[in-house]
């Protein structure tokens, strides 16, 4: 009898520590991507933007906010670090915001973009790594290079292939889509009256200013 109650006692304790840690653990969220994940991390960054939005609901004991993004990375850059700076630091939830460079490399003298089949098989790739971890993933498409009207940027055909592959591996994998190209388009279409390259969201037609910082963290919370 008295070995049963220690039994039960000791079960109790544990079922009360199990617990105490499960609420303790925090979300990790990691962000995954390039010079525009890297600079999220700074003041006003969209990863800070998105941590002060958490704070002020009194959401910010429960998620760690990682940012692992490094400027000039593609999508081979990510396969080569996945294991580094994703998997290992098991994560649950998982953004992955790639592709600008991807596309944009290939105007470069020489080029040295992602060919589109590379793009495709590399993402798809990472996708699914990251899925066999049991981690959420959510694709990013890429936002833009260059903020005319679509169509009249002289990489947005090119661009919309490779977001569209984000979409499609997405769809395949069944993991969520945070569509920046369309978020970033309807935008710009109300608040570009005047058609110019850059400065509504962007300093250099690419890098985030504070209006795209605010509107990428805007739509990234939607999936928090």
């Amino acid at each position: 009898m008295k070995r049963n109650m220690i039994l039960l006692t000791i079960l109790a304790i544990s079922v009360l520590v199990s617990s105490f840690v499960a609420a303790d653990k925090k979300k990790k969220v990691i962000f995954f991507g390039d010079s525009i994940t890297q600079a999220g991390v700074e003041k006003g960054g969209y990863i800070d933007l998105i941590g002060q939005a958490l704070k002020s609901k009194g959401k910010a004991a429960e998620y760690e906010l990682v940012g692992k993004g490094i400027s000039g990375n593609k999508v081979p850059d990510l396969q080569a670090r996945l294991e580094k700076d994703v998997l290992s630091q098991r994560p649950d939830l998982v953004f992955i915001y790639i592709g600008i460079n991807d596309v944009w490399h290939s105007t470069h003298n020489p080029p040295n973009g992602t060919p589109v089949q590379q793009y495709e098989a590399g993402l798809r790739d990472i996708v699914a790594k990251i899925k066999a971890t049991g981690a959420e993933v959510v694709v990013c498409t890429p936002t833009v290079i260059g903020e005319k009207k679509t169509g009249e940027n002289r990489l947005d055909k090119l661009l919309k292939q490779y977001a569209d592959i984000s979409r499609k591996i997405a769809r395949v994998e069944q993991v969520k889509v945070c569509d920046l190209q369309k978020a970033f388009a309807e935008h710009l279409k109300k608040n570009n009256p005047k058609n110019v390259a850059k400065g509504v969201l962007t300093t250099d037609e690419v890098h985030l200013n504070a209006k795209g910082n605010a509107l990428v963290a805007k739509e990234m919370l939607t999936f928090l």
